[in-house]
Parts: C-alpha cells; sequence; structure tokens
C-alpha cells in the first residue's frame, strides 16, 4: 500500500556530524493512533486520533491518508466521530469536554464545551447522541443549534461508542461494567444486553443487524446477537482495540497503536494500516542491552534487531498508568514517572506497581540518585523533587521554568533540562546553577563519557558538551521532534480516570555499547545514534 499522508513531513533530512552514523529502529508511525472510526459519505474512514490533535480520512483501497482536521487546529484531542445527513462531521473532544462541528463547508465551531469526558457519538435521523466516558457519565441527545442537552441516562460508568441498531434503540458499551446496554433515543428504562465481555468500547451493527463490539482489554472483536446475548468471537487482536466500521460489508477496527485492520471471516485479519508508537515519550535501557519504551498507554521492550513487544498497557493488571518517563533500575525492575502525578516502582513481568510518590501535577523525568532516592522533574509546579524512601519528597528546586529532564553527573549535581528558559541548571544543595544556555526546548538529557547529551525539541537537534557546558557539539540536526514546522499544538488536559494532562517528551537513553537512542515523537520512532565504526 502506499504510504501516502505520514503523520510528519519535513522538507529537510537528518543530518549528523563526522563521524556520526543514524538508524531508525522502529518505521515511522502514520498515524497519532487510532480511536473512533466512521465511514464517511465518500466512503472513506474517517479516523479521529486522541493524542494527536487530528482526524483523517483513510481509503482502504490504496492506503492513502488525508488529513481533515490538523495538529494545532480548531478540533482538539477527537476521540470519536460522526456524519448528520447534510455531510457535516460532528467530533468530541474527549479532554476539553467539547462537541465540534466540522462543516461541509470546511468551517469549524463548537457546538457544547460543558460536556467532561465527551467520547461516544452517533447521528441517527438527524439527531446527534453522545456519552461521557466517565464514572457518573451521562448519556443524551444534543440539540444542533446548541441548546440544552437532553438526558436520557445518568451515573453510567464509562459509556463509550454508540449506535442505533434495526430496532431503532440506541445501543451503548459501558467500560466499567463491562456491558452492553440499549435505551430508546426518546429516553425510558435502560434495559442490559450482553455482559462478562472484554470490556466493549464500541457497538456497531451488520447488515444482520448483529452487534459488533470491539474489547479494549481482551483485544477480541465480538458479534453479538442483540436478542439473546449469544457472541461469536469473530477475530482475536491484541489489547487496546477501540472502534470499528464497515465499509459496504467490510469490517475494520482500530487500535491504540493506529492499526487499522480489517476483520475477514473465520478468525482471519488483514493490515489495513500499520501500528507503531504514539509518541514515543521516555527510554531506558537495560545492562543487556535491551531497549524499553514509554508510550503512554503501553510500555515496550526491544531487543536488538527486533521488533517493539508489549510488556504492559493501560488495561493490564496493575499498569501504573499513562507512562511517561522511565529508568531501568534492576532486572525487570523500572522507574517511572507517569501523567497521573505518581512515581511508581514498576514489574511488568510480575504484574507489579509500587507507588513511591502520588498527588503531583505534572511528573515527566526520572533519575534514581547515587543515594537511591528518586529525581522527579514536576513540569507543573516548576519544582524538582527527591523521593526518598517511604514516600517522603524534599523540594531541591523551585521556580524553574517547565523542567522536563533530569540526570545525575559523576560527582552528584541533579541536572535539570529547563525547557521554558532553554537551558540545562545544575542543582548542587541550594544552589541552581546555568551549565548550558542559548537552547531552545531542551527535554531528555544524558550524562555519558563525561558529557551531556540534550534532546532539543525546538532546534530539532542533539547537542553535547562536556559536564562544565564547554565544548560545544550538534550531533544531528533536523530531527523528526516535537510539532511540524509552523504548528502550535493545543494542549492536551487528560482523561480523567486514566490520565491527567499529557504532552511530549523526547527522551534519550544510552546502552552498554555507547548508543544513542533518542524518541523521535515527531513522526513515532525511536532513532539509534552511533560512533565510529
Amino acid at each position: 500500500m502506499s504510504l501516502q499522508g505520514a503523520r510528519y513531513a519535513s522538507a529537510t533530512s537528518i543530518s549528523v556530524a563526522d563521524g556520526w552514523s543514524l538508524e531508525r529502529l522502529t518505521p515511522p508511525s502514520r498515524l497519532f493512533g487510532a480511536n473512533g472510526l466512521r465511514t464517511g459519505p465518500d466512503g472513506r474512514v474517517y479516523v479521529a486520533q486522541v493524542t494527536g490533535s487530528q482526524i483523517s480520512a483513510l481509503d482502504v483501497e490504496t492506503g492513502a491518508l488525508e488529513t481533515i482536521s490538523a495538529k494545532g487546529g480548531d478540533i482538539i484531542g477527537p476521540d470519536d466521530v460522526a456524519f448528520d445527513p447534510a455531510g457535516n462531521l460532528y467530533a468530541t473532544e474527549v479532554m476539553d469536554g467539547r462537541v465540534s462541528v466540522l462543516g461541509a463547508d470546511g468551517r469549524t465551531r463548537v457546538l457544547r464545551d460543558d460536556l467532561p469526558s465527551a467520547n461516544g457519538i452517533t447521528v441517527h435521523q438527524g439527531r446527534l447522541f453522545i456519552g461521557e466516558c466517565r464514572i457518573g457519565g451521562r448519556l443524551m441527545e444534543l440539540d444542533l443549534d446548541g441548546g440544552e442537552p437532553r438526558i436520557l441516562a445518568e451515573n453510567v460508568a464509562m459509556p463509550n461508542a454508540m449506535e442505533v441498531g434495526p430496532d431503532g434503540l440506541l445501543y451503548y458499551p459501558v467500560m466499567g461494567t463491562n456491558d452492553i446496554w440499549r435505551i430508546h433515543p426518546d429516553g425510558g428504562e435502560p434495559e442490559r444486553v450482553a455482559g462478562d465481555l472484554g470490556v466493549p468500547d464500541s457497538v456497531k451493527f451488520d447488515a444482520e443487524g448483529f452487534i459488533v463490539s470491539t474489547q479494549v482489554h481482551s483485544g477480541q472483536v465480538l458479534r453479538i446477537n442483540p436478542r439473546n446475548g449469544d457472541r461469536t468471537v469473530l477475530a482475536q487482536l491484541g489489547p487496546g482495540l477501540d472502534n470499528c466500521t464497515f465499509v459496504g460489508d467490510r469490517l475494520f477496527v482500530s487500535s491504540f497503536t493506529g492499526a487499522i485492520t480489517e476483520i475477514l471471516g473465520d478468525g482471519k485479519t488483514e493490515e489495513t494500516l500499520p501500528g507503531g508508537l504514539t509518541w514515543p515519550l521516555g527510554l531506558t535501557v537495560d545492562a543487556e542491552g535491551t531497549l524499553f519504551i514509554a508510550d503512554g498507554t503501553f510500555f515496550y521492550a526491544l531487543t536488538p534487531g527486533g521488533t517493539p513487544q508489549t510488556l504492559g498497557m493501560l488495561f493490564s493488571p496493575n499498569y501504573p498508568g499513562f507512562v511517561r518517563s522511565v529508568q531501568a533500575v534492576g532486572p525487570g525492575e523500572f522507574l517511572v514517572g507517569t501523567a497521573s502525578g505518581t512515581v511508581v516502582r514498576y514489574r511488568p513481568a510480575a504484574q507489579e506497581s509500587e507507588i513511591l510518590a502520588e498527588g503531583l501535577d505534572q511528573v515527566y523525568g526520572v533519575a534514581a540518585a547515587p543515594t537511591g532516592a528518586v529525581a522527579v522533574a514536576d513540569f507543573g509546579t516548576g519544582q524538582v523533587l527527591l523521593v526518598r524512601s517511604g514516600g517522603q519528597t524534599e523540594v531541591v528546586a523551585s521556580g524553574l521554568a517547565k523542567p522536563l529532564g533530569v540526570a545525575f553527573a559523576p560527582d552528584g549535581t541533579l541536572l535539570v533540562s529547563e525547557s521554558g528558559a532553554g537551558r540545562v541548571v545544575g542543582i548542587t544543595g541550594p544552589k541552581v546553577d546555568t551549565v548550558v544556555d542559548n537552547l531552545s526546548d531542551p527535554q531528555g538529557i544524558l550524562v555519558h563519557g563525561g558529557r551531556i547529551y540534550i534532546v532539543d525539541s525546538g532546534s530539532k537537534e542533539l547537542v553535547s558538551t562536556d559536564l562544565a557546558g564547554g565544548d560545544r557539539q550538534v550531533i544531528a540536526r533536523n530531527l523528526p521532534l516535537g510539532a511540524p514546522p509552523g504548528v502550535v499544538p493545543k494542549p492536551l488536559r487528560g482523561m480523567q480516570p486514566f490520565s491527567g494532562p499529557q504532552g511530549p517528551f523526547a527522551g534519550i537513553a544510552v546502552g552498554p555499547d555507547g548508543t544513542l537512542y533518542v524518541s523521535a515523537d515527531a513522526e513515532g520512532s525511536v532513532l539509534a545514534l552511533t560512533q565510529g565504526s
């Protein structure tokens, strides 16, 4: 299939300094994940991408992608989409609690902005229905002119993508109770249709009037008889399925990874669009040289020459949450920072998470101190903290401008990338001194071999200096970092109970052989840079 419509394109190619070479360990992602799906009037599949703030249209015959609503545009964090008979596109903006309309004339307006966790959406006979995917969520019909909504059901435990069935009833999955319900569009008493599923997050109907539902936890695609709840497994895929749609009689499902898969029958499937990394964010390497990737809803291991293997994901038992930063601290053991404001000791093989600190604002970089404490950058408060045994925290620096990355120098100095000030500072006791300045948006940092390595997302460079901040070198330029040129992304406020505010964090790690690994978050790949032959 054609690769037309990659999510990130640059007019300039990556360049590296003399003596360095670069390799992509994972291919660039086509999408920023894949959430809501809806077949449009033109027969293309429209794909909502929450973390990319993007809606794309996919031609399932050619694989061509067209951006319909771009990152930095008026629609923020779209989770699901629907069309009215006039061809207007309605999108739920789950993080902002909004429903917006992208008109057939190309203009966008906000229909409502007071719908916390607005998620599932459908249009039936010109009537617009939405659900709030939260504990205590509501199911409602929206007035297309912006008047007060009509509530169909309240205190629903995380309803998701819904559809009106051939019987004229509105069917909706309830993730919190693991079942599917239905209600008359005019209101009335809800009725349970099927239960004990695999955490359903979408409902659509096939040509014979049977429910088709993706299961986010089990990775199954189920066909369910709405009359008696009997079910069959159409396909077994991986956890993280999100939605489904029909193009004629052809069934397509989406995954958090950005994969779009066609369900062929008899358990067979075919890849329509490959999955990939959504961000990626923090990186770490263990003593054996295995690279670990924090990718928000997924945590991956990547062995040399291999492909990313899922060690845990959002719906795995005791997954620590939306994982943003990571450091390996022992065999199979990691320190992670999450977008829920926690610092966690995570053992994915044992499915164990031990919370070391919670209630922080926006946790980014984490690093183990020689003393055993954990250094944490709290982006939202401008603080850097040390988390000691027993969960005690100590503020070692405050008033910083958007601290992101943390690392320790050999003498114990704590280095912090201060993205809002364009510098790296060193913290020794009460002193905060500038070590490296004149940066644009420094994020991940690393100390190795007597040098500091800095991922500068703003200038799209990998910069190196000695420990005193001198002998500055640019190792790589035009890296696929941050937003595309000219794009200013809108803040992602997060999705409770899954995540607090989400933001980019281009991490860096080093392997036992000195290979540097960088998160190319703009295109969703991991880069490896090596020096010498």
